[in-house]
């Protein structure tokens, strides 16, 4: 958050809010474990936890429960409480749609009050009265309006359950969301601001991502780290801790950093699967979905043409020349198969006798290693290459992972596909630059590629910055995400691992380390810059007998082969994000008198600013102020 902004929020503690487990809490823990077991039961019927009700074919069955939802709303409306529930409810709808008139009704021109607080900046309580500017010269569409009873179709009792659970759903998420800096919808926190129970404000968490260094600078410039802090970094349970000092190390104090708390998030974790199974949650859900995209409809045939005539007013500007971002795919996969194909074929004409690879310290040349799968690189064709993932990989986890061997053979994935190999990943850094490069000509296409960190070995995170630095992979038009894969089971059974606890510290301590100590690390505290945040990845189709509970084993005792179920790695990924984030928000950068990247791009701020937060997709980390 950029100083001077929302002077009016005040700081979040940046502290985790533990809770204190209620006779409802564990009685929602009891239903959650319910849950779970029911799934396991249910699991090739293929129809456990339907996320809503879908017509029967039985058409009395249908006919019936309409009765029976026709006979309880009836007799709601005879009651007195009903009424009074009802009262109420249209007064806070009537509210919530204030928030969303305009203050001033001149729909021609810009707002008169000042900008500097958003139209969706959220209300705090105390504070709605600030008037919320008006949109810009907004269109002349025909707009749809729904009156009458509010709770149409379902019962108030029914209704306020409904909106009660989506209510906590959501101020779960916003807590872990703020907690990590990670950025939350705005409208969605101006209404929860109105169902708080406390009044403490929040502080509102913007992006800062690094940008691109000016003309005359150079991204791969070493000298900018700033001083290095000395702290100290240990794994408790799966979670990196930070200590000033030996002497905190010796006392167990760490640094004043938002911890998490794992019997609070359990807890929460199942409110979120007791939400799920809730039948009139599922029915709202279903019914709103529905009324929404009907909504949409109309809104689409009475309005297309004027959108239309709109869109071709813009001068300049149509689908090729707005900006484009793809946010989802491998770096491996960023090229297309005719490309892969012409650079095989450019390298085997171009330098066929270059050593390329060594296999018990005999060294192999590019030629040797087409003779030994027995094919010429002249004879490749895009279909033999067979590196297209279709409709037949889409639910198929292990033929979408085939399409990254090119003709089948891992021997030219890891030559060609690879960022650690005999050529320390020469050919794979000079096809991506060529996709990078045909971004740049395009100006209005981005792309935000991914690279896997496996978790093997602490040496992968200076591998991968030395690669990028060594290669000159940079691009304006490129951010990087990394993608972790969920396969401790495999390197477990191949006893590259003790236990999962060093899986997660090969991951996350040389991020730890690179923060506090970015002299030492210098290479990596750079490829940092150009990251944006971590996914993890795997088959979505398998399922995992455990469910993750404040009594699942600790990491470090998590030694068996068996993978942790998807709920356990996102834990321990959010948390170590989590106090990532918040260490990368206090440490300080280069001041400003040394020349930084980007730095006349940069709003005035103060002094110092402090490193860039990481974001996680299913799991992430962005930059700080």
């Amino acid at each position: 958050m950029l100083a001077g902004q929302f002077s009016y929020r005040a700081e979040m503690p940046r502290q985790f809010p533990k809770l204190s487990i209620s006779e409802m809490d564990e009685q929602v823990r009891i239903l959650a474990e319910k849950v779970f077991a029911k799934v396991l039961r249910e699991e090739d019927s293929k129809d456990a936890l339907s996320l809503f009700t879908v017509p029967e074919d039985c058409p009395i069955g249908q006919k019936e429960a309409k009765e029976r939802e026709l006979q309880k709303e009836l007799a709601e409306q005879k009651s007195v409480e009903t009424a009074k529930r009802k009262k109420s409810f249209k007064m806070i709808r009537s509210q919530s749609l204030s928030l969303q008139m305009p203050a001033q009704q001149d729909w021609k021109g810009p707002p008169t009050a000042s900008p500097a607080i958003s139209p969706a900046t959220p209300v705090l309580p105390g504070a709605t009265s600030q008037p919320t500017p008006a949109p810009y010269a907004m269109p002349e569409y025909q707009r749809v309006t729904i009156s009458g009873d509010y709770c149409a179709g379902i019962t108030v009792e029914d209704y306020e359950q409904a909106a009660k659970s989506l209510a906590k759903a959501l101020m779960i998420r916003e807590k872990y969301a703020r907690l990590a800096y990670h950025r939350f919808p705005r409208t969605t926190a101006q209404y929860l601001g109105h169902q708080r129970v406390d009044t403490a404000p929040l502080e509102e968490v913007l992006p800062d991502f690094h940008p691109p260094p000016l003309p005359q600078e150079d991204p791969y410039c070493l000298d900018d780290a700033p001083p290095n802090l000395g702290y100290l970094v240990r794994m408790q349970g799966g979670i990196l801790f930070v200590y000033d000092n030996e002497k905190m190390l010796e006392c167990q104090e760490p640094h004043s950093l938002p911890y998490p708390d794992l019997e609070t998030y359990t807890v929460d974790m199942s409110h979120i699967l007791a939400l799920i199974t809730d039948g009139p949650t599922k029915t709202y859900c279903h019914r709103r979905l529905n009324f929404l995209e009907s909504k949409f409809s109309l809104h689409e045939m009475l309005n297309e043409m004027s959108e239309f005539k709109e869109l071709k007013s813009n001068p300049h500007r149509d689908f090729y020349n707005v900006r484009k971002v793809d946010t989802h795919i491998h770096a491996a996969a960023c090229m297309n198969q005719k490309h892969l194909l012409r650079f095989i074929k450019h390298t085997y004409q171009t330098e066929p006798d270059r050593t390329v690879a060594e296999k018990l310290g005999q060294k192999i040349t590019l030629r040797q290693v087409f003779d030994s799968l027995h094919m010429d690189p002249y004879d490749l064709t895009v279909d033999s290459l067979d590196v297209h993932a279709g409709r037949q990989t889409f639910h198929r986890f292990d033929k979408f992972n085939s399409k990254y061997n090119p003709v089948g053979a891992s021997e030219l994935r890891d030559l060609y596909l690879k960022t650690e190999n005999y050529l320390g990943g020469e050919y794979f850094a000079r096809m991506v630059k060529e996709v990078a490069r045909e971004l740049e000509e395009s100006k209005y296409q981005y792309s935000e590629p991914r690279l896997s960190i496996y978790g093997r070995s602490p040496e992968e995170w200076p591998n991968l910055a030395r690669w990028f630095i060594q290669h000159k992979v940079y691009s304006p038009n490129v951010r990087w995400i990394i993608q972790v894969p969920r396969i401790y089971d495999i390197f477990r059974s191949k006893k590259l691992l003790p236990n999962f606890a060093k899986m997660l510290e090969n991951i996350f301590l040389p991020l730890f380390k690179a923060t506090i100590n970015p002299q030492d690390h210098r290479e990596l505290h750079l490829f940092l810059k150009y990251v944006t945040g971590f996914d993890s990845v795997d088959d979505e189709s398998k399922h995992s007998d455990h469910m993750f509970s404040d009594k699942s084993p600790s990491p470090d005792i998590w030694s068996s082969e068996q993978n942790p179920p998807y709920s356990y790695y996102l834990y321990y990924m959010y948390a170590n994000i989590m106090v990532l984030n918040n260490l990368r928000r206090l440490t300080p950068r280069t001041p400003r008198g040394k020349l930084q990247m980007g730095r006349d791009r940069m709003p005035k701020t103060q002094d110092t600013e402090s490193f860039p937060s990481l974001q996680v997709l299913h799991s992430t980390c962005p930059a700080g102020p």
